[in-house]
């Protein structure tokens, strides 16, 4: 998925979305990608994902854990 939005951008438009909103374009993105949720990634699969995607999933994660507390 290409995107010309920074980083600081996609936090932006992150952070305005509903928490159902991300976790359907999270899920979405995970289907695309042929991935399930949980399914996890071993850890001789790991080189062939994007690593600038893998952080801003884990990122986006953590939104999830901080909106779930307030």
């Amino acid at each position: 998925m290409k995107n010309d939005e920074s980083r600081e951008e996609r936090k932006k438009r992150f952070k305005s979305i509903s928490s159902e909103e991300r976790k359907k374009l999270i899920r979405k993105k995970l289907e695309l990608q042929g991935l399930t949720e949980g399914s996890g990634v071993r850890e001789e699969d790991q080189s062939s994902y994007d690593k600038e995607e893998m952080i801003d999933l884990i990122l986006l994660t953590r939104c999830f854990q901080k909106n779930k507390f307030q």
